[in-house]
């Protein structure tokens, strides 16, 4: 019977494996055809299920990179900072302004909190180009058109609400007998916010800076309406770019998209131990 128990559980080891093993290759088979365009030498769309470059060449990435515009300009650089610089203020106000709101949506009993809980939450059933109209009238009343401060106000009003929930959720499950016990010591309630909360709530700030950064780093439209110099521009403007009506240069889109996807990827590999804890430990209570 050990035998027969043994032999079973290698087989559905085997056949666990091999499933596991044709997944990873169906979902990594995409990213290594945007890997194969990359690094080719041509613009055109190769048909072919061979995923390996025939010959490996790093001009789609010198070009994209070492871009110049009719000024001279190299414009990469110049939409590699707007990219940082939106991304980094709209994480700044995402976590400053979402921990603050959640911890007192937590903690905190006063007249329709409920109310704007819930109104938190249907801005999230709208898309974005929904209020895209709205948005571009405010913004060109008060002057923040073509400035980046102005496109991360918008990103940070569009990832606040989210933000709001999983740091709400996430400090309700920190006990209060904590806070209680450092009221008793003296400890004021902005001590108690900096020294006890922040830190015990580090895994659910990451996945908030993350989200905040991946929706400056990664939106499109709000940027290519909002921005209207090529100096201006995000990256992933400079990506659509590459896609004409009649034309579309593959090679330089897929080493774009590259360059673009790292941060993300990097971010995602050193925070990935608070992402899994802030996820699961955020929703358990809401």
């Amino acid at each position: 019977m050990k035998i027969i128990r043994k032999t079973k559980l290698f087989l559905a080891q085997i056949i666990t494996h091999i499933f596991l093993i044709l997944f990873s290759i169906v979902t990594i088979y995409p990213v290594l055809w945007v890997f194969k365009m990359a690094l080719s030498d041509s613009q055109n769309f190769r048909v072919s299920l061979n995923p390996v470059p025939e010959s490996i060449s790093f001009t789609n990435f010198s070009e994209v990179i070492f871009a110049k515009n009719m000024a001279g300009q190299y414009i990469f650089f110049y939409q590699l900072f707007n990219s940082v610089a939106v991304s980094f203020i709209t994480t700044l106000l995402g976590v400053l302004l979402a921990t603050t709101a959640a911890y007192a949506f937590s903690r905190f009993k006063f007249p329709l909190r409920r109310a704007g809980l819930m109104a938190f939450l249907v801005t999230q059933m709208f898309p974005g180009t929904m209020m895209m109209i709205p948005l571009y009238i405010i913004m060109d009343k008060l002057g923040l058109l073509n400035h980046l401060m102005g496109l991360a106000l918008v990103y940070s009003t569009t990832s606040i609400p989210f933000c709001v929930w999983t740091l709400k959720g996430y400090f309700d499950t920190i006990p209060k007998e904590l806070e209680e016990s450092a009221m008793i010591d003296g400890a004021g309630r902005l001590k108690i916010f900096v020294k006890i909360i922040l830190p015990l709530a580090r895994p659910a700030i990451a996945v908030t800076a993350l989200f905040s950064f991946m929706t400056a780093w990664n939106e499109f439209i709000l940027a290519a309406t909002f921005m209207n110099k090529e100096t201006s521009y995000t990256l992933p403007v400079m990506l659509q770019h590459f896609v004409g009506a009649h034309n579309t240069e593959w090679g330089h889109f897929a080493a774009g998209a590259i360059i673009v996807a790292l941060p993300v990827v990097i971010l995602f590999y050193f925070l990935q131990k608070n992402l899994v804890s802030g996820l699961t430990a955020g929703s358990v209570k809401g």
